[in-house]
């Protein structure tokens, strides 16, 4: 459901490209996805794979459903990830022996000792960022903030 918002439409300018909100978060996505290629090359991660990492980090062992919870994400989506994960030796997959249809994503040893190396890339995009990094928390929250409610308006 759409809230309606207490100004007339008529208030409102015409639609350019620039004056979308939608634009401009996809172009600094698209932007901040430059930013994290680079600087997750050294890892060898893709940036969807980082996030696995990054929730995995947080929580060594979680079911592909709760990871996709975390990250918004299907198991469409994520399983080619987390097959690609450990493949590479960071994760590993077993079937859960309390529910046999979830699967347990688990990080190996060389996926927890990959997390030491990461704190570079946190750093860097701060500093692409060329914010302080109270400036980069208070967009963090208002981001989330936003998500929140274009989700409940979804």
């Amino acid at each position: 459901m759409v809230t309606k918002l207490l100004i007339d439409k008529s208030d409102l300018p015409a639609p350019t490209l620039d004056g979308q909100l939608c634009f401009a978060l996809y172009s600094a996505g698209l932007a901040m996805n430059k930013v994290y290629r680079k600087l997750l090359r050294p890892l060898d991660l893709t940036y969807p794979q980082y996030l696995v990492m990054l929730t995995l980090w947080e929580n060594p062992s979680m079911s592909v459903s709760e990871i996709g919870e975390r990250l918004y994400l299907d198991s469409a989506t994520l399983t080619p990830l987390l097959k690609r994960l450990e493949t590479a030796g960071l994760v590993v997959r077993q079937r859960s022996r309390e529910d046999e249809r979830q699967v347990v994503i688990s990080l190996t040893e060389r996926g927890q000792k990959l997390q030491e190396k990461a704190i570079d890339v946190q750093y860097g995009v701060v500093c692409a960022s060329q914010c302080a990094p109270d400036e980069v928390m208070k967009l963090k929250g208002q981001l989330q903030d936003l998500r929140t409610k274009l989700a409940r308006s979804a």
